[in-house]
């Protein structure tokens, strides 16, 4: 196999020109299907179809043609000119209706006179209140486009909300920040690289490899059908930090092999590319797993980054030892090492090897208990600025209305009119409920079905259903809507078996329930893939517990710190963060283990294996680390998205946390447990640690 490989890579060393052609011409279908992607900015949408309040969604665009609402707030208006404004709104493409109370009464009519309920719902000093219906989707073009419209069309006194305004403002920061995400990873990649290498033209080249397999991921994406807006801004931070120790580990191998092969620079690369190939598949494999461990959400968005990340590894590496191959340029940039030697570091981390481990100790139950109690935030609205349109309206909603969402009861149309009225009545005595309004409320209960307005009916109700509105003062995404909404529902089931509440709030209510669920099963699948993966590979039943200890304790402290910082992290962040960090950092934890058994196989004692795996690892580690933090670290200090941002920090300061644990602590659990390694793994267990016990005692 080795030399199947070795041939591969010589081929691949003496043809790299046709390689790097062919490399650029791929990149125009890329290119082509990464602007051709459509991109998903309503995380909602990722929900489970089979969900009563995703299954009401689907009933409204198919029954009333449409799926999606925004409340909107016009202050110190002019009734007429307020009119004039709903008529322009209706006029708006895929604005299916607008509901005000000039819906249901005469402008002329004074305000002072009308029902109580109308009154209160659509009227509150001097600003009034209509809800537009739109015929789509939250997240579907067509929405966003209609409520950029209305924005353009409203002026300072108009305020548009609702979940609408939220994904389009999503959109508009996400389509600003995206290019500058790459900018700064790239450059802070580059500026680690300098730092580390001994080439100025190195971290070009290994910049402009990852760049073009971060295209040709992108562009794959195509055929995904379309991606989240997460996905796309985190695709290229995480690919560039996690596939960096593959470009590093080709130069390092190359530069062995060129010192072996002095007069055929080919001969070296080819030896390189088939040991790098060779290491790199074992390495890239947890990463992989790492990732392909958030297809077993639930919520899709998992299988949506699981997937996308999953597919950039393997591109990474192909492209690594096909896209990379260096040129003999890179010896004419060549300058001192700014780090000369990690020597003096390794030997006082082996000296003070229990110094780790009480510090270990010490953290243990702090990190696991501020793992365990760290706040989540569900509403996606407050990972945006609060100066964004959607939260200006929805706090002007709040200080005009003390209203902050509205639900909807999707009902049984045939369901007794005297029900109707009782349900709804004991709907309105549910605390944090403003108003409900209905049909028999908008236009009174005695009038005939015969003479109620069309599009009043229309709007409210289909064949098979009816609509009624639940004003809410909770917002979305807190334990007291949470509260209301089961009870609502508890009293709708009481009438209508068949009832559905539905609407923003009841979503975000599911997309807590599922995503709690979520972070279990993640967790437990990156753990069980991940620790199979060592045991393979080690063929050791000790060393899989130890390494996965490590990294989840880095996880457990990187987790921690925003419990003690007082802070609260989005959903997303909390389940994504235990699995991505195991799978792209335990690759050093394995690095350095590879090293140590290959020295306790031949024949150095324990203290001896462990320190010469140290130094040998040691700056490799803190490259592949520094790189990770690198790409993320500037994107989570620039990004408004908190969803992003937050993910980014975790990502930077758990890459800094793993890295710090394994070159401490690692080589303190291998000097305990170096008599458990020995007897549990493969082709170890003649080793005799009776002269270990000698020498380390003299030494330490």
């Amino acid at each position: 196999m080795m030399n199947l490989l070795i041939k591969m890579g010589k081929q691949i060393a003496k043809h790299k020109f046709l390689i790097l052609l062919i490399g650029f011409l791929l990149l125009i279908p890329s290119l082509i299907g990464m602007v051709t992607t459509r991109v998903n900015y309503d995380l909602l949408s990722y929900l489970p179809e089979t969900l009563e309040t995703v299954k009401g969604q689907d009933i409204m665009v198919d029954e009333y043609g449409m799926g999606a609402f925004s409340m909107v707030v016009v202050e110190n208006m002019e009734l007429k000119d307020v009119q004039k404004l709903e008529k322009k709104f209706e006029a708006v493409d895929h604005v299916k209706d607008v509901l005000w109370y000039d819906d249901v009464a005469d402008l002329n009519l004074p305000v002072q006179m009308i029902p109580k309920k109308l009154r209160e719902g659509f009227f509150k000093g001097n600003a009034t209140m209509m809800i537009v219906l739109f015929d789509n989707t939250t997240s579907s073009d067509e929405s966003m486009n209609a409520v950029a419209e209305m924005r353009k069309l409203a002026n300072k006194q108009c305020f548009i909300s609702g979940m609408s305004g939220v994904v389009n403002d999503i959109k508009d920061v996400a389509l600003d920040e995206l290019p500058v995400y790459v900018v700064i990873a790239a450059v802070l990649s580059f500026l680690v690289l300098e730092f580390t290498t001994e080439s100025f033209l190195v971290p070009v080249f290994f910049l402009l490899s990852i760049g073009i397999a971060i295209i040709y991921n992108l562009g794959s994406n195509v055929f995904l059908g379309q991606v989240s807006y997460i996905t796309k801004a985190l695709t290229a931070v995480l690919q560039l930090g996690v596939t960096m120790d593959y470009s590093i580990f080709l130069l390092n191998s190359y530069e062995e092999y060129k010192e072996k092969y002095t007069e055929d620079r080919n001969r070296a690369m080819g030896h390189a590319i088939a040991s790098t190939f060779k290491a790199v598949v074992g390495s890239s494999v947890t990463t992989v797993a790492g990732f392909a461990a958030l297809c077993f959400m639930t919520f899709a968005l998992g299988r949506d980054l699981g997937i996308v990340m999953a597919k950039g590894v393997i591109i990474g590496v192909i492209c690594c030892v096909t896209i990379l191959p260096f040129d003999k340029q890179i010896e004419k940039t060549k300058h001192r090492p700014l780090i000369k030697s990690v020597d003096g570091a390794s030997n006082f981390i082996i000296k003070h090897q229990w110094v780790w481990l009480i510090v270990f100790l010490v953290l243990l139950l702090p990190a696991v208990h501020g793992n365990n109690n760290i706040k989540i935030y569900y509403d996606i609205a407050k990972s945006m600025p609060s100066s964004l349109p959607s939260n200006v309206a929805t706090d002007r909603l709040k200080k005009d209305f003390n209203m902050s969402t509205i639900h909807m009861v999707m009902m049984d149309s045939n369901m007794d009119s005297k029900d109707k009225r009782d349900m709804l009545k004991e709907i309105d005595n549910v605390e944090g409920v403003k108003w409900t309004i209905s049909m028999s409320s908008l236009v009174g209960a005695s009038v005939p079905e015969s003479m109620i307005p069309k599009d009043v009916k229309s709007m409210l109700q289909s064949g098979d259903h009816e609509l009624a509105f639940i004003c809410s003062e909770y917002e979305s995404a807190t334990p007291k809507v949470n509260k209301q909404i089961a009870k609502i529902n508890k009293i709708t089931k009481n009438y209508d078996k068949t009832s559905m509440v539905i609407g923003e709030a009841p979503l975000m209510k599911d997309l807590e329930d599922v995503t709690n669920i979520d972070i279990q099963n993640v967790n437990i699948a990156s753990i069980a893939a991940i620790f199979v993966i060592i045991l393979i590979i080690f063929k050791s039943i000790s060393l899989p517990v130890i390494l996965v200890a490590i990294i989840e304790f880095a996880i457990a402290v990187n987790m921690a710190v925003p419990y003690y910082q007082g802070g609260s992290l989005p959903f997303v962040a909390s389940i994504v963060i235990g699995t991505i960090q195991l799978g792209a950092t335990v690759d050093y934890a394995i690095v350095y283990t590879n090293r140590y058994l290959k020295e306790r196989r031949n024949g150095k004692n324990k203290l001896e294996a462990i320190s010469i795996a140290h130094k040998s690892n040691m700056l490799s580690i803190i490259t592949s680390a520094l790189s990770l933090f690198a790409a993320t670290y500037g994107v989570a200090c620039y990004s408004q998205v908190d969803m992003i941002g937050s993910i980014c920090t975790l990502l930077a300061r758990g890459a800094i946390i793993s890295m710090i644990v394994v070159l401490t602590l690692l080589p303190t659990m291998f000097l305990i447990f170096d008599k458990a390694i020995c007897k549990t793994t493969k082709g170890m267990g003649h080793i005799d640690d009776h002269k270990d016990t000698v020498v380390n005692d003299i030494v330490l």
